[in-house]
């Protein structure tokens, strides 16, 4: 085996060369890869002796993409579109050996070559949509003639991989091998390559592949019918549209024409500050898994059986994601018609999931085997991990550690799923503060991803490193924050929701607030959220101040939100629809009048100048307080736990984008302190997040 750079190899047997890539972790396309295999291949070409080429990576998977270091940055080496000439246009015919993924230009190398065989367990993909780009290396031209306009504008739209069977089936691979290991496929691939020595055949191109792109040409409603199905989904992202426009390149333009108009396409997307936003976030979410002060190697405690105080619907979903990873889990109800109905509401969860196919009926058996109901705390005694899930209620949830405390076994940690509360507090009630910690989940928990990993004063490094490595385990993304009220990502809803408060305080309609944030790309405006979440949540009605408050107001005239079909809005009892109530206008008129505020024109920039430019100042005030490691973790937060739209990055991010002065001004402007971290780092021209 000739060694034609550090990264790629070149061998023979026999008539076939092999050409290896060998580029750990994932063998992916930075500079050395690309200039390695162009080399490769060209000599193979050029050896008389060579009748057939087969391309292979090394390690655990075949190409995984480009490597996303280089994107942004100046074009160095061979590029990929040379590297995809130099396989497609040879004489002699080249195979890929393709087994783990094949993903992005990985996917696109593959389908350069003229044959592809590969293993079954593999899979292939072009995941760029993720990163606000489309598939820039002739992937929007090639993937329709292979597997049919519908299917590639699927596969691109979604970035979802496909196995190997449906490969097989769409036409993407020409053989599945047989057996595991990196030299059964290996062999099969230099045997599949001499077969088309032994038998030769004109070279089948990609771009030559025509049949598929006639077919979608017949079917003219084709495009349109999927720009209405993704509309509502990539409201806010440009990449989709731009990868539909490529498509349609495919149809009406010969292919070079039509590769060139996807590479201006891309080169557009990669400029534009959606694909940036979320290629930073792509690696602020890999950023927020580490933690500077603890070791990599930091022992970990065994986690097996978990226990779960509370079986309504915080409690029971969190016991999901312990069910779905086969862990065993004891849940502790303190009345038993609660804890039927909690147990209930999770099977009837995985029963919603079975009949779409997702699960089997044995599965749903299964995992409902693994959960012990209980009304004794006692249970819990052999638990590794005990998690309480029960009311927001500090003098509750110290009662209820006190018993943890002399029920558990040492070394089990106790967990809180408070979403507000002082950790510190409710771990001084035990003997052992360092294995207290708060695990915080979002609602719905068996569904949300985030998890914010609250670390108290006293936790202990190893009940950290256990808990940052068990939401990896349940298919979570971890941010560790520290102890304050509502830690990182409630705490910066409090000071949004403040403002939309005095917004509406002074006269301005809920749903123009509402509207200007959703059109900012928010999922749900924040009156909309209090509706859903019900108005009475921390209402009472003993003290209730409805003569000088809204809210309070509202909630007296029985409007609680959603569940009563009228809050802030009316309610279809069906269909959930919202609409605008005229008492509802009334009110706040004479609220804003009450309080002195004269009727005015305001205008959405205002608004959502006064609602998320304080966001940004809480997310300053966190910094500098150390309760978040950094700033990107507060993005992560925010993108995974209250929907920010990820083609703006985060809070931090776009603060970076809009201009840290004009914050300061602005808060200034508006009579609220700018942060003294916010001041200084605009004051030095800095940033959060660069």
């Amino acid at each position: 085996m000739s060694k034609v750079n550090e990264v790629v190899q070149r061998s023979t047997q026999g008539e076939i060369a092999v050409v290896t890539i060998d580029s750990p972790p994932v063998n992916a396309l930075g500079r050395a890869v690309r200039d390695g295999v162009h080399s490769a291949v060209q000599q193979a070409q050029q050896d008389t002796a060579v009748k057939a080429i087969v391309l292979i990576c090394a390690g655990k998977t075949f190409i995984a993409g480009a490597d996303i270091r280089e994107l942004g940055k100046p074009p160095e080496g061979t590029n990929l579109i040379e590297v995809e000439k130099v396989l497609e246009a040879g004489p002699k015919p080249v195979v890929a050996a393709i087994h783990g993924t094949a993903l992005g230009g990985g996917l696109e190398i593959a389908m350069s070559c003229h044959y592809r065989v590969a293993a079954s367990s593999a899979r292939f993909g072009l995941p760029e949509v993720k990163l606000g780009l489309l598939p820039g290396a002739t992937g929007t031209q090639r993937l329709p003639r292979i597997v049919g306009v519908a299917k590639a504008l699927d596969m691109m739209l979604s970035g979802e991989p496909i196995g190997a069977q449906e490969a097989r089936e769409l036409g993407l691979l020409d053989e599945l091998t047989k057996g595991s290991s990196d030299g059964d496929l290996l062999q099969q691939a230099v045997a599949f390559a001499k077969q088309l020595v032994a038998a030769p055949r004109p070279l089948r191109k990609t771009r030559d592949l025509e049949d598929k792109l006639t077919a979608a040409k017949a079917n003219p409603e084709l495009f349109a019918k999927v720009r209405k199905s993704i509309a509502k989904k990539t409201r806010g992202f440009p990449a989709p549209e731009k990868i539909v426009q490529c498509v349609e390149a495919a149809l009406r333009m010969p292919f070079d024409e039509a590769c060139q108009f996807e590479r201006r396409g891309f080169q557009e997307l990669m400029a534009s500050l959606e694909s940036k936003a979320q290629r930073y976030y792509f690696f602020a979410e890999r950023e927020a898994a580490k933690v500077p002060d603890i070791a990599q190697d930091t022992p970990q405690r065994k986690l097996e059986k978990v226990g779960i105080i509370g079986a309504g619907t915080m409690g029971g979903g969190i016991a999901m994601n312990f069910l779905n990873t086969g862990m065993s889990v004891v849940i502790v109800e303190t009345k038993q018609e609660a804890l039927d109905r909690g147990v209930s509401v999770i099977r009837k969860n995985y029963e919603r999931t079975a009949s779409k196919g997702k699960l089997t009926a044995a599965d749903v058996d299964k995992r409902m085997g693994l959960l012990t109901p209980t009304l004794q705390l006692e249970q819990l005694h052999d638990c590794d991990l005990v998690i309480e899930a029960v009311f927001e209620n500090m003098g509750i949830k110290k009662e209820v550690f006190g018993k943890l405390d002399r029920i558990c076994k040492p070394g089990a940690i106790l967990a809180s799923n408070t979403s507000y509360l002082d950790l510190n507090e409710i771990a001084s009630i035990t003997q052992r503060p360092a294995d207290v910690i708060g695990l915080h989940f979002f609602s719905p928990a068996n569904v949300m991803k985030l998890l914010e990993i609250v670390r108290g004063k006293a936790t202990g490094k190893d009940v950290i490193a256990t808990s940052m490595a068990l939401g990896k385990r349940i298919g979570k993304i971890s941010v560790l924050v520290g102890v304050c009220r509502g830690f990182v990502g409630n705490r910066i809803l409090a000071a949004r929701g403040e403002q939309a408060r005095q917004l509406v305080q002074e006269g301005i309609m809920p749903w123009q607030v509402d509207r200007v944030l959703e059109d900012f790309g928010m999922p749900m405006g924040p009156f909309a959220m209090i509706d859903l979440a019900g108005m009475d949540i921390g209402w009472d009605a003993k003290s209730s101040r409805g003569e000088t408050v809204l809210r309070d107001k509202l909630c007296e005239l029985g409007r609680r939100g959603q569940k009563t079909s009228a809050g802030f809005y009316n309610y279809d009892p069906q269909t959930r629809e919202r609409s605008i109530d005229a008492d509802v206008e009334a009110l706040v008129r004479q609220y804003a009048k009450k309080a002195g505020f004269t009727a005015r024109e305001v205008s959405d920039q205002e608004i959502l100048e006064r609602c998320l430019y304080p966001m940004v100042n809480e997310g300053a005030k966190i910094l500098e307080e150390g309760i978040a490691q950094r700033a990107s973790d507060i993005d992560v937060v925010w993108v995974n736990g209250y929907g920010w739209p990820v083609y703006r990055g985060g809070p931090m991010f776009w603060a970076d984008n809009v201009g840290l002065q004009k914050i300061v001004d602005s808060l200034v402007r508006y009579q609220q302190e700018p942060a003294a971290l916010l001041r200084k780092l605009a004051s030095e021209g800095k940033t959060f997040t660069r």
